[in-house]
């Protein structure tokens, strides 16, 4: 199975609410960290794959310093 974009997830998340039923503001809530979760570790990734292999605590240095670390 394809891995999901954090992106490409709440568009279906959002899109699937629609045309089912309405989510709670706490359920929102979740889904928004969910997906600002998985961008963060798809940024790790792509960091550690492209740049630093050697030592990956650069990958989170680098998340820190260009998105202002933890959310």
């Amino acid at each position: 199975m394809k891995k999901q974009t954090a992106v490409e997830y709440l568009i279906q998340e959002i899109k699937n609410d629609v045309f089912v039923h309405s989510k709670s503001t706490k359920e929102w809530n979740h889904i928004f960290r969910q997906a600002e979760a998985m961008e963060k570790e798809q940024i790790n990734k792509a960091c550690y794959d492209g740049y630093y292999k050697e030592d990956e605590k650069y990958t989170y240095e680098y998340y820190n310093e260009t998105y202002g670390g933890d959310k």
